[in-house]
């Protein structure tokens, strides 16, 4: 291959056409030859995914053929007559791949339901052309199965929505990294010290779920909610406030290793700090600002609009703490 630089979504080398497969293992982009075929350091022989052409991966399996980790995490898709629906689909499957890396980073089990049916991850990502406008799709997650509303990857469409609830954020990723937020929380807040110590950060996870949703839409945040919150949805119910404390911990890990790459700032991996609340104040923080005089020069929204206060740094430190077997808390 020549020196040109990759991308983690490319199929085939823009400046030399060397087509291009992803190795999870070795978390590199590598090269495939005319059939897609790639052997390993180690000998091992790998094939590109045979969704490809369909939603776009690029990464390899161990079977010629065969659908890869990332691909066997997806439960439900649109059908194949369905234009709209499989166009959606390619977006939504890369905001997916995004985050199985991103996890893979940070040092959390992706575990597909194909394998584990009582406590893997399954994704259903629905059509809404398959659906009647009584009966939409909804996002969230249960057991194991996140559902994602393929609509949201239309840019009018989500804006739409973000106006209407008036949030400062939405993008397809940022869904996926809310919902598995919920799988991780059912997965890993396990433990009397674990669980003891999320219900002192986020409250109590045994209120009425729906009845906090209608208090929510009829009477709106509580005053002062941004002394504790680091949105208004995270004050609708613990379980909420925690997936958006989790959301915003992959949102600014995976931006300050992105940043690191690319040399705007030179620090180790964020999982190298004692403390994530550090990360936040020496890191993210001065970053974040940067960024958002960088948008605001080219006349865009800042990139991250949120103000992160102590209490939420304390529920940074928590999540990120998961990831540590024995943790309870990031301190």
């Amino acid at each position: 291959m020549c020196d040109n630089p990759l991308y983690f979504e490319n199929s085939v080398c823009v400046s030399c056409g060397t087509a291009l497969g992803f190795s999870r293992g070795e978390r590199a982009i590598v090269p495939v030859d005319e059939t897609g075929r790639y052997v390993d350091a180690s000998g091992l022989v790998w094939w590109v995914c045979r969704n490809l052409n369909l939603s776009g991966c690029t990464w390899l399996t161990k079977e010629k053929g065969a659908q890869c980790d990332a691909c066997d995490l997806t439960r439900t898709r649109p059908a194949d007559d369905d234009l709209q629906g499989l166009e959606q689909f390619r977006l939504a499957e890369q905001a997916k791949r995004h985050l199985v890396v991103e996890l893979d980073t940070l040092g959390f089990p992706v575990v597909a339901k194909t394998t584990d049916p009582e406590n893997g991850l399954a994704f259903d990502l629905l059509s809404t052309t398959e659906q009647s406008s009584a009966d939409n799709v909804v996002i969230g997650h249960e057991d194991g199965v996140i559902t994602i509303d393929l609509a949201e990857s239309d840019d009018a469409y989500r804006e739409k929505v973000r106006a209407q609830l008036a949030e400062p954020y939405r993008t397809m990723l940022g869904h996926f990294r809310h919902e598995v937020g919920h799988y991780f929380e059912w997965q890993l807040v396990r433990g009397d010290d674990r669980m003891a110590r999320c219900r002192e950060l986020f409250g109590d996870e045994s209120k009425d779920y729906q009845e906090e949703i209608k208090r929510h839409y009829a009477e709106g945040p509580p005053d002062g909610w941004e002394r504790s919150y680091i949105s208004t949805y995270a004050t609708m119910h613990p379980f909420e406030d925690f997936a958006e404390t989790w959301a915003h911990y992959l949102h600014i890990s995976d931006t300050i290793e992105t940043a690191g790459e690319f040399g705007l700032t030179a620090v180790a991996p964020v999982t190298a700090f004692s403390s994530f609340a550090d990360v936040v104040r020496g890191v993210w923080v001065p970053l974040a600002v940067a960024l958002n005089m960088v948008n605001r020069s080219m006349g865009k929204d800042d990139l991250y609009p949120f103000v992160i206060p102590p209490p939420v740094l304390e529920k940074l430190d928590f999540v990120a703490a998961l990831a540590n077997p024995g943790g309870t808390s990031g301190h």
